[in-house]
């Protein structure tokens, strides 16, 4: 499963505000962008065909349900980014996060909780 970047805007929406009809979804993207209301109305058919939202249909108004979770999303695209930009190697991604960013005390401090917990495992 590859969504695009503006499906991915979408599946952001209603990640986060739950179900919600194309107005909705309109709405909250135009505070951020420039994007019109067939622009939505068809990202969001194109994304029920392919199975990312599903639709509940009552009489002339249809609410949208993200039919993907976002753990499994970012899963996927984590995975897919880390084959193709790192050929595979998680450590090759994680030095170059933390060799380019500045990183808080406490995100070090989960990371290391992290690898102990993997460590245990």
């Amino acid at each position: 499963m590859k969504p695009t970047d503006a499906e991915l805007e979408i599946l952001h929406v209603l990640w986060a505000k739950g179900p919600s009809t194309v107005r909705q979804v309109h709405e909250t993207l135009s505070q951020s962008r420039d994007i019109g209301y067939t622009t939505a109305l068809k990202l969001m058919q194109i994304m029920h065909e392919k199975g990312l939202l599903s639709r509940e249909e009552d009489g002339r108004s249809h609410t949208y349900t993200a039919a993907v979770s976002q753990e499994d999303t970012q899963r996927g695209l984590v995975d897919r980014f880390v084959e193709t930009a790192f050929r595979g190697s998680a450590s090759k991604l994680v030095m170059q996060v933390l060799g380019q960013h500045k990183t808080s005390r406490e995100e070090l401090d989960e990371i290391k909780k992290l690898l102990d917990n993997l460590d245990r495992e």
